[in-house]
């Protein structure tokens, strides 16, 4: 069952719940579920553009353009790719480097006092009681408390957990910038040791309800989360 983030009610699948966003809460919808519905209209031959052949024609020019990058010396994958870390952010993320994201139904956004014990369904959270204060962006050698980093992502952030044991030097440079480029109130990445003894990921990319693994640091995979989920909380989406 998927349950409607609007209004509360429950659907068989996600196409259902998609044509009720799109007939009964089309004014109400953020960046990303909007782009959803849009895909969903495009692939039943509605109004929207067919997306297909744009796709097909996107990932070859994009595949011829990386394999002459490569032939000529050019990078890869992993940290500082090409300065990427502070290159703007695409108006969503790839879709091939996205699709293990999970997505996962709200737990609440009630407030709590600073210091109340919360139990969390999934540690890292990624919704849920939280507590009036949110986490400035940067890199942390100790994690914040949990109750902050939850309001955080409410505003829009992206935090980043890594574990201390699995991270090399580079890969905390590139997090590094990562953060120093985004820390807007609304926009922020924060990044922080994992809270698990043993990390279920090396890496784990966390926004308001969706969680990505990632084992080995890969730095275009950060941009492309940065760009699905960076600004799009459900306090106030900035983007």
């Amino acid at each position: 069952m998927v349950d409607c983030d609007y209004c509360g009610a429950s659907f068989d699948g996600e196409d259902a719940y998609l044509d009720h966003l799109a007939a009964d809460h089309e004014g109400e919808l953020g960046a990303i579920d909007r782009r959803r519905v849009e895909n969903r209209t495009a692939d039943e031959g509605g109004d929207g553009i067919a997306l297909g052949p744009v796709v097909i024609g996107v990932v070859v020019a994009l595949g011829l353009g990386l394999t002459a990058f490569v032939v000529l010396g050019g990078g890869g994958d992993g940290p500082s790719v090409d300065g990427i870390e502070g290159a703007p952010l695409n108006e969503s993320g790839d879709a091939d480097r996205l699709s293990a994201v999970e997505r996962f139904p709200s737990q609440g956004t009630d407030h709590v006092a600073a210091g109340t014990e919360i139990d969390y369904a999934r540690v890292p959270p990624l919704s849920g009681t939280h507590y009036g204060g949110t986490v400035d962006a940067g890199f942390y050698e100790t994690t914040p408390a949990l109750g902050d980093l939850v309001h955080t992502l409410e505003h829009g952030a992206v935090v980043v957990y890594y574990d201390p044991a699995a991270t090399t030097d580079a890969a905390n440079e590139s997090l590094r910038e990562f953060a120093a480029a985004n820390t807007g109130t609304w926009r922020s990445v924060v990044v922080a040791p994992n809270p698990n003894a043993d990390p279920a990921a090396d890496y784990v990319l966390t926004a308001w309800r969706h969680r990505l693994y990632m084992d080995g640091y890969d730095a275009r995979t950060v941009h492309a989360f940065l760009s699905e989920f960076l600004g799009r909380g459900p306090e106030n989406p900035v983007r």
